[in-house]
């Protein structure tokens, strides 16, 4: 989701198939909260009254209910190579529930774990056990100007082995004449900085999967299906969305696997 907007709420806890991040202690947490009013509630108080003013109070709410998207990737960071892929691999168990949703040698997009985000290695084992057939995206493949995103397959097993060169916004992506466009393909598995509990998605902040995904979902075609792959602290109650913004279909994190439509 490109705008950073988000609303922190207090809900009653509600069936679903996926727990949520307060249930589950054994995914760290971002406790977006407690960081922020540890550090500035000192800044914004009266020293004279104790009191605080309208201005900074302002200030202290909107740094609340907007965190920057440096809250989740800092997140991320913090977490040992050997949790990362504790938590993939716990998150590839809920895989094969996307299975009924897909026809036979499926073709699906994946993208390379290069930001410290859940690894997505898992991903393209499953799809090799499957015959699915896996595809990387390629960004300004029409002009450094065009977000839309196309798509290679991949020949390798293993995505560290995949020949790769460095966009210049710091994502690795591979070259190759056999390009897809995203509506060619039958899933798309997007990446995220947050998402909420209604689908809605805080990408990295370059729009290339609304904008890819924004035809499609405009003229309501069910093809790609959109699936985000991510941490549970990732998920939070309420994101704002916008007019551009393309909603997930579904969500897979350690803990679960939950359908938004």
């Amino acid at each position: 989701m490109s705008n950073t907007q988000i609303s922190i709420t207090r809900k009653s806890s509600q069936s679903t198939e996926i727990k949520g991040v307060a249930d589950n202690p054994a995914s760290p947490r971002l406790d977006l909260n407690s960081n922020v009013t540890e550090n500035m509630i000192t800044a914004i108080t009266d020293n004279d009254s104790g009191s605080i003013n309208s201005v900074q109070q302002n200030d202290y709410v909107n740094t609340l209910t907007h965190p920057p998207r440096r809250h989740f990737t800092r997140q991320r960071r913090l977490l040992t190579t050997n949790q990362r892929q504790h938590f993939a691999r716990d998150a590839s168990l809920h895989l094969v529930k996307l299975q009924q949703r897909l026809p036979a040698n499926a073709r699906i997009g994946l993208y390379y774990d290069g930001f410290g985000e859940l690894p997505t290695q898992p991903l393209l084992d499953w799809c090799l056990r499957l015959n699915y057939q896996p595809y990387l995206p390629v960004v300004g493949s029409l002009g450094h100007d065009d977000k839309r995103l196309r798509f290679v397959p991949i020949y390798h097993n293993k995505l560290i082995n995949v020949p790769t060169r460095i966009h210049s916004l710091g994502m690795k992506q591979n070259h190759h004449r056999r390009l897809l466009w995203a509506s060619e393909l039958d899933l798309i598995v997007c990446p995220l900085t947050a998402v909420d509990t209604q689908g809605n998605r805080m990408g990295m902040g370059g729009g290339f999967y609304d904008t890819t995904l924004s035809k499609s979902y405009q003229s309501g075609y069910k093809k790609p299906l959109k699936i985000g792959w991510c941490y549970d602290f990732q998920v939070v109650e309420q994101l704002v969305r916008q007019s551009w913004d393309v909603p997930l279909d579904g969500l897979i994190t350690p803990s679960g696997i939950r359908w938004f439509r």
